[in-house]
């Protein structure tokens, strides 16, 4: 494991250098190489130019950005700090985890080709309730060096391009997407196809399978989300990657704190008016922001009615097929409703200067001068959340009936929906 330099390519392209900083702060500088295209640009924020770019302490936000936190974290440490000199810092981290990254970055040793050879896992398997050993142990230690994805949670990526997802219906549910009929992938895949979400137990039961039902209620407003699996006995949740083409390639990603230049330590930073709405007009063609800036409203509303206290910088994101062509803003991921387990939970965000819940008034008063967006528009959209919410509640409730275990946090996510309708969305 080479301590000066790192090679980064956008899918199979060498793109330029990545190399370390010997300072007291560690920092780093990023060279394009000569051929680089304009297209090939590793960030919006970074266009291609002679002058490298350089960054006094860590990396740059885009290549911060796929860093593991938390469980998985600590096991590359424990896995790698040794080889890595005992530091084991951002630098070391990417260098392990670089193969296999959300969006179209890659990242190798200075004379190494570009390959990601994820090993092979079964996502029925993961799915299924009969398993043996603790399968979130055993799928950190096999997957953990190819699962370049932020989150404190853990959660690895897998390989199965042989996957066949079938809906079924069932008294218990067989709690899978029903719009399971996506076309199949090239067999050629040999990067990660899934993500699968796991959770301590004890410290947020039932997360998995809060998380389904919140996606549940996002897809019946309408919004793009990634197709999404409940494992049988709730302890999982794996989702298909968005970035992930047919022909193996990748959509570029970008999420929030990259495009406001912020590292993922900083992702509680600043507002929803700035951080959020502002910098994603910034970034978006002037026409195609018109179409979506709708979107991006809904999904703030949306987040105020679950009650997810946790819709930070990193969980909002753009995708682009190349860094000249239009940016779209990325499917729905990571909601949940945290207040079932923190009852006093608040935005993540600022929005009119408090974390406070927002009432209605306020995010009308917000939306009508700084979207464009017409009274009847805004009542209209508050309906349609208001409308899905209410169309996933029989679905969670069967859950909590099937699978007792759920039934008080199924109480507690209700009684947050309800309350997130009436203050937020109702007029």
């Amino acid at each position: 494991m080479t301590d000066a330099a790192i090679r980064v390519w956008v899918d199979r392209a060498s793109v330029g250098m990545l190399e370390r900083q010997h300072s007291a702060m560690r920092g780093s500088a990023f060279t394009y190489l000569p051929n680089a295209r304009n297209v090939d640009a590793v960030s919006l924020t970074m266009p291609v130019r002679s002058e490298s770019w350089t960054f006094s302490s860590g990396l740059a936000p885009i290549f911060d950005m796929n860093l593991p936190e938390g469980a998985l974290r600590e096991k590359l440490r424990q896995r790698f700090a040794k080889a890595a000199g005992g530091t084991f810092d951002s630098f070391d981290i990417l260098n392990v985890v670089g193969r296999s990254q959300i969006g179209r970055l890659r990242f190798t040793e200075v004379d190494e080709d570009v390959h990601e050879d994820v090993p092979f896992q079964s996502v029925e398997e993961i799915l299924e309730v009969r398993r043996s050993g603790n399968v979130l142990a055993e799928l950190i230690d096999r997957f953990a060096r190819y699962s370049g994805v932020s989150g404190v949670q853990p959660k690895v990526m897998v390989r199965d391009e042989s996957a066949v997802y079938v809906f079924q219906e069932s008294p218990a549910y067989a709690f899978q997407d029903p719009q399971a009929k996506d076309m199949r992938q090239s067999q050629n895949i040999r990067g990660a196809t899934h993500i699968v979400k796991l959770w301590e137990q004890n410290e947020f039961p039932e997360l998995a399978a809060n998380e389904f039902f919140c996606l549940k209620v996002a897809q019946a407003c309408g919004f793009d989300v990634p197709r999404f699996q409940l494992a049988e006995d709730g302890k999982a949740l794996v989702i298909d990657r968005f970035d992930l083409k047919t022909d193996g390639t990748y959509k570029g990603v970008e999420d929030f704190c990259v495009l406001n230049a912020y590292t993922s330590d900083q992702k509680y930073f600043g507002s929803y008016e700035s951080q959020v709405f502002k910098c994603f007009k910034q970034y978006m063609d002037p026409q195609n922001y018109v179409a979506q800036r709708e979107k991006i409203f809904m999904l703030i509303a949306l987040n105020c009615a679950l009650q997810n206290g946790d819709a930070h910088l990193k969980n909002f994101a753009i995708t682009y097929d190349n860094a000249a062509s239009a940016p779209h803003l990325a499917p729905v991921y990571d909601l949940v409703t945290t207040t079932a387990y923190i009852p006093g939970d608040q935005m993540a965000l600022t929005l009119n200067g408090t974390k406070h819940w927002p009432a209605a008034k306020t995010l009308s008063k917000f939306a009508e001068p700084r979207l464009q967006l017409p009274p009847r528009k805004i009542a209209d959209i508050f309906m349609r959340l208001a409308d899905a919410i209410a169309d996933t509640r029989p679905q969670l409730r069967a859950y909590m009936k099937a699978r007792p275990a759920f039934a008080p946090i199924g109480e507690r996510m209700l009684a947050a929906w309800e309350t997130g309708v009436a203050h937020s969305l109702r007029l």
